[in-house]
């Protein structure tokens, strides 16, 4: 029934060539040797394999496994050397023996399913003592490949037969539901990528490619890889698989991949037997310049440590199982020759692969020259020989010593303080493997210096060495250990680099380099580009007032409002405060101002000297006198708007600019109708004059006067000019102005100025043909069409001009037109007077001179 069960879990594997044929079971062990306990080991003893015919016409023959694998051979003996230690001790499981079966698994999941099923049944059809009985098989030290250890733990699963890997990896076999029975002394690829994805990101690798097995591992390790990289600015270009039945025209394909990309480095998670063809088609295509980053599966194989393998493998990379001491091993090794095994065909193979030869005591038929069996020792055969740098040879020691430990505490068990139910202890005579299952779980062991226990889902403490492939003293590479990573360190400090000088591809000195694009340097921004990865972007400068001060920057940070980007993008420097300050316009407006007031003032000084001469007197001095006076306020009210504007000095521009205009005018306007009154009172039964005498012409001018002051104080009280930082007319600059508070405001006082040029303008006109050879009408008139001229230019410059202009543009406005009034009006006169004295005669200017 148990037989029968098994067949039933094991048939869909054995149906995986041919769904009508069943590979007959026959396998020889490699080694055996009787035991109280017995234990199986399953290894890659060949790296290839021939499949039979599968016609379904007859019976097919057993599968061919070709290829020997001396490093393999070297874990086998490993196992034996561990279990021979074990029987000689006399502190681990005294009193009792350990036995152990050993088979082939050819590096192939139907052939690694086959060995399983021999190392629970035996090697042949006939030896099936799972018939009879419970298997006398309690745990089994497998597989190297992860896909072969997924199909042998499935297998043995229904048996609870408990497995420890030495070389499989695969994060799925963590998984406790589906591979209860299984444990591992390799750390999971869960933590070989989290180490992968860290070495990347330290050489700032980010555009790689990715090539792996057609199994589970190579599966499972790209899936976790792509995982580790998200978000870590690391991108796969490619992703390439290498066929499980080698298949050297794909390989080819996958080469030329490679080659013609941009990216330079390659992460490998592939087996050893599948890669060695892999790479003698690489090395035959002639391609250097790759940086290899080798998985744990490959990077310490000594296949390719031969010295033709260092001009295109040397600088390899790659995180490796840590190595350990096994004591008496080399010794060990050399103990296994012809001579002593004269039958096992393993042992002529390994002569064979070692010395190219066969041992004549073998009676092989191989074309290979004879040799005694003896033979010295070669330093070269680092495949067999090499103990140095045990890793996966010290991981099939661990195991071994992992299950005696868990069987001496399980022989060790005191009855009533047992694990089971109601306290019982294993039958000693009949251990199950379950039972040996949960010691397992629970055991805690010390080997050469190092702790060795599960957790939870059957992994081991992860850690790793860092391995770089290193030219060696005779040309061949070197496994040299530059670094570490271990799990148990602190966030940020798990990858650790030795400081020793790295070979890398092409004995280059500096690291290679493996990105997409060029970083992008500060001052500009990454833009990824369309339907590309995003290691694959453009550099775009950053946009005034924006700033990256940081390489590969995603995106630009905008400035503060007072602040700008200089000219690189790469900081933000205080935005340029301009206002109409004392520079070179300012002085030019300042001296202007200053010079028309003098000039007024200059005027003002002529009238008063002269001001009992006709031209003065007739001219109505008194409204002459305010008319200068204003215009000197007018001119000095300029200086008002240069400098940085505060808040004082915004009130006071405004208000004193209008009031000081709004009385010149309202002088201009009184004059006026003195002119135009002193006229029309010629005319029989006009007395017009008697209202406009000196105290109605004062009520006049204090009267629009007062309405303007009127309009200012209602301005500052309700919605005042203040000072205004303008960040926004010009981004990189920061205009100082004054803000008029009240736009209503600000126009009703220029409105105001505005009407009284106007009936001023419109009064003069009326009056310019009156009688007389000076008639101030008419230069009334051509003032009043100068200021407002003058004015209505300046509304939309003021709208219109930038910055410190826009107060310039009003200054200029201010000296324009008390320019033009102070000339219009008061230049004929001073003519006159300081230079045609003769025509300054009450007779001349009323038209009345003798000719």
């Amino acid at each position: 029934m148990t037989l029968l069960l098994l067949w039933v879990l094991v048939l869909p594997f054995t149906k995986a060539l041919d769904s009508q044929c069943i590979l007959q079971n026959d396998f020889e062990p490699g080694f055996m040797t009787r035991g109280d306990f017995v234990i199986g080991g399953i290894f890659p003893l060949h790296y290839n394999q021939e499949m039979p015919d599968l016609d379904c016409s007859y019976k097919p023959g057993q599968v061919q496994c070709n290829g020997f694998d001396p490093r393999a051979f070297r874990w086998a003996m490993a196992m034996r050397l561990a279990v021979d230690e074990i029987n000689n001790s006399s502190e681990l499981l005294p009193n009792h023996t350990l036995g152990y079966k050993i088979f082939d698994s050819c590096a192939y999941p139907l052939t690694g399913q086959r060995a399983a099923l021999a190392v629970m049944n035996g090697p042949s059809e006939a030896d099936r003592p799972m018939c009879s009985g419970a298997s006398p098989m309690l745990a089994i030290i497998g597989e190297s490949g992860s896909a072969q250890s997924i199909v042998v733990s499935r297998i043995l699963q229904p048996f609870r037969i408990p497995m420890i890997s030495y070389f499989s990896s695969c994060a799925c076999l963590s998984n406790r539901r589906d591979f209860p029975t299984f444990f591992r002394v390799i750390p999971s690829d869960a933590y070989q990528v989290k180490a992968i994805a860290k070495l990347l990101i330290h050489f700032n690798w980010t555009w790689i490619g990715v090539v792996r097995g057609d199994h589970a591992y190579g599966r499972s390790a790209l899936q976790d890889l792509l995982k580790q990289l998200e978000g870590t600015g690391v991108c796969v270009a490619y992703q390439e698989m290498i066929p499980l039945l080698y298949n050297s025209k794909k390989a080819i394909e996958i080469i030329r991949v490679m080659n013609s990309s941009s990216a330079r480095v390659v992460v490998v998670f592939s087996a050893e037997g599948e890669l060695t063809p892999f790479m003698r088609d690489y090395m035959e295509l002639n391609i250097t310049g790759i940086q290899w980053i080798a998985s744990e599966a490959w990077v310490t194989a000594a296949v390719f440590t031969g010295r033709n393998f260092y001009p295109y493998l040397g600088g390899t990379i790659g995180f490796g199982i840590r190595q350990g001491n096994i004591p008496r091993l080399k010794e060990y090794l050399m103990t296994v020759n012809p001579e002593r095994y004269p039958t096992n065909p393993l042992v002529l193979e390994l002569w064979e692969a070692i010395y190219g030869c066969t041992p004549f005591s073998s009676g092989s038929s191989s074309e290979l020259p004879l040799c005694t069996g003896q033979e010295t020792i070669k330093t070269q055969h680092s495949a067999y020989w090499n103990t140095s740098s045990t890793r996966i040879t010290y991981n099939v020691y661990k195991g071994v010593y992992a299950i005696a430990h868990s069987l001496h505490n399980l022989i060790t068990c005191r009855p009533g303080r047992g694990p089971f139910s109601n306290s019982t202890c294993a039958d000693n005579t009949k251990v199950f493997p379950w039972q040996l299952q949960h010691y397992l779980q629970e055991v805690s062991f010390t080997v050469s210096g190092e702790l060795v226990n599960f957790d939870a889902k059957g992994d081991s403490i992860p850690s790793y060495d860092l391995i770089n492939w290193q030219k060696g003293r005779d040309g061949n590479i070197e496994l040299v250990k530059v670094g570490m990573y271990d799990e148990a360190q602190e966030v940020g400090k798990e990858l650790i680099i030795y400081d020793i000088a790295l070979t890398w591809p092409g004995d280059q000195t500096e690291v290679p380099v493996s990105i997409c694009s060029d970083s992008c340097t500060p001052g500009f921004r990454k833009a990824v580009r369309r339907g590309e990865p995003l290691c694959c972007f453009d550099c775009i400068p950053c946009d005034s007032g924006k700033i990256s001060n940081q390489t590969d920057s995603i995106d630009c940070m905008a400035c503060p409002e007072d602040y700008w980007s200089n000219a690189d993008g790469t900081t933000c420097i205080p935005k340029v405060v301009e206002y109409l300050s004392h520079d070179a316009m300012g002085v030019t407006l300042t001296v202007i101002s200053v010079v028309g007031a003098l000039f007024t003032l200059a005027v003002f000084a002529v009238f008063l000297y002269h001001r009992n001469t006709p031209i003065v007197r007739i001219n109505n001095s008194e409204l002459s006198f305010f008319i200068l006076l204003s215009l000197t306020l007018c001119f000095l009210c300029a200086l008002i708007f240069i400098g940085e504007p505060t808040s004082w000095s915004c009130m006071l521009r405004h208000t004193a600019f209008s009031i000081t205009f709004s009385l010149c005018i309202s002088c201009i306007l009184g004059k006026t109708l003195v002119v135009l009154a002193a006229f029309t009172a010629t005319r029989p039964g006009n007395n017009v004059m008697k209202w406009l005498g000196p105290v109605q012409q004062r009520i006049i001018i204090f009267s629009c006067t007062l309405v303007q002051m009127i309009i200012c104080t209602a301005w500052l009280i309700a919605s005042p000019p203040f000072p205004y930082r303008n960040t926004q007319y010009q981004h990189s600059k920061i205009i100082l102005d004054c803000s008029v508070g009240s736009d209503l405001a600000f126009w009703c006082v220029l409105g105001y100025i505005g009407l009284l040029a106007c009936v001023c303008f419109i009064l003069a006109f009326l009056a310019r043909k009156l009688p007389g050879n000076f008639n101030e009408a008419k230069y009334i008139t051509f003032s009043m069409l100068i200021f407002c001229a003058v004015w209505l230019a300046f509304v939309p410059a003021y709208v219109s001009s930038p910055g410190k202009f826009t107060t310039a543009v009003e200054i200029f406005a201010i000296l324009a037109s008390s320019f033009g009034l102070l000339f219009c009006l008061f230049a004929p006169k001073c003519y006159i007077i300081l230079l045609k004295p003769e025509k300054n005669t009450k007779q001349h200017l009323m038209g009345k001179a003798v000719k």
